[in-house]
This record gives C-alpha cells, sequence and structure tokens, in this order.
C-alpha cells in the first residue's frame, strides 16, 4: 500500500515543480496564445478608413497607438445580437484592420469615440467585442471629426 502512495507522491511533486517552474519564452507564449487584443505588427496588416488604405506615417502611428491602447472591458455578445456590435453608434466610421496571427486571419473593425474606443474582433469561428483607452487614437480622431465638418 505504501508503494503505490509513494510513486503518486513522488510523481505529482514532478509535476508540481515542471508546471510552477516553466521557462519564460513558454510563460510568454501561453500567454500570448490566449490574449484577446492582438498585438499587430507592420508588415502583415492593412489598414483602411472609409474604403481609403492608410500608408507610411498614418499607418504605422495608427498600429503603435492600438498596440499601446489598454483594454477596459470585454463586452459580452450573446447568440443573434452579433449586428449591434457591428453597427455604429452616431454615424462613426470604423477603422478596418486586417492582419495575420500565425495562420489565421483577422479583422478588427475600430469604432472610435470621444471617451473610449470599442473593438470588434473577428476571425473564422469568432467574434469578440472589448473597449479600450487610447488617448491620442481618440484625438486623432477627434481631429479627423472637425476636418470633416470643415470640408463638408
Amino acid at each position: 500500500m505504501t508503494g503505490p502512495v509513494l510513486i503518486l507522491t513522488i510523481i505529482l511533486t514532478i509535476f508540481k515543480l515542471v508546471v510552477t517552474c516553466l521557462p519564460t519564452d513558454v510563460v510568454n507564449w501561453l500567454l500570448n496564445k490566449f490574449n484577446m487584443h492582438p498585438t499587430l505588427s507592420d508588415g502583415n496588416t492593412v489598414i483602411t478608413m472609409g474604403g481609403k488604405r492608410l500608408e507610411g506615417k498614418e499607418k504605422n502611428q495608427v498600429i503603435q497607438d492600438v498596440n499601446h491602447a489598454l483594454v477596459l472591458k470585454k463586452n459580452h455578445i450573446f447568440p443573434g445580437n452579433e449586428s449591434l456590435f457591428l453597427q455604429p453608434k452616431s454615424g462613426v466610421k470604423p477603422l478596418v484592420i486586417d492582419t495575420k496571427k500565425g495562420k489565421k486571419n483577422i479583422r478588427l473593425l475600430v469604432f472610435v469615440y470621444s471617451d473610449h474606443v470599442d473593438v470588434v474582433k473577428q476571425d473564422k469561428k469568432k467574434l469578440v467585442a472589448y473597449s479600450l483607452r487610447s488617448e491620442s487614437l481618440q484625438d486623432r480622431s477627434m481631429m479627423a471629426k472637425g476636418m470633416d465638418v470643415i470640408e463638408a
């Protein structure tokens, strides 16, 4: 009776040591795998705003703003009301960001408001909505809205 208990104790101790002492690279890989907000890179990202493709400095600035944004909260999407998250409030035109994460194509719809940023992340199987806080992205949006008013 003590033999199986001793073997089980040794196996559980080894398992505990392996799980609690993972290398940093493995921990980072696990965290990135389940990360809600993806990190964008310049090479595999296409950004469009109002049907117009952003390039160069503007594109790099938007990527930097989105990457440095703080996630405020996850918005729950219930089956049947997905269309509510895909329709903007008060005529806001979204930034459409198409990117790749590994082999997956991901589309981010970024709706910028004065007090927060709503993001809808779509891939083949999932639709996730969450809110961000990005001062620089929100300021850029307000300046763009002001230009639209002047041009109109």
